[in-house]
């Protein structure tokens, strides 16, 4: 038991009526540049992390040199 086409094109026009074209268009805008700020803070924090090391990064230096006698 959906919506159809007419019942949300219905709600759409209610909406409109309601609000307006011009607040829906701020509203619209306000949540795009919320939604592009927390992409942007989420790229940030991905950057800050630093990388996983693997193991043979983490030996230390002596123990990779092989003694040559």
């Amino acid at each position: 038991m959906g919506l159809g086409v007419t019942e949300l094109l219905l709600i759409l026009t209610i909406i409109i009526v309601i609000f307006g074209t011009k607040k829906l268009r701020g509203i619209g805008g306000d949540l795009g540049g919320a939604i592009r700020s927390f992409k942007q803070a989420m790229n940030e924090s991905e950057q800050d992390e630093p990388a996983p090391q693997s193991s043979a990064a983490k030996k230390p230096v002596a123990d990779n040199i092989e003694n040559p006698s």
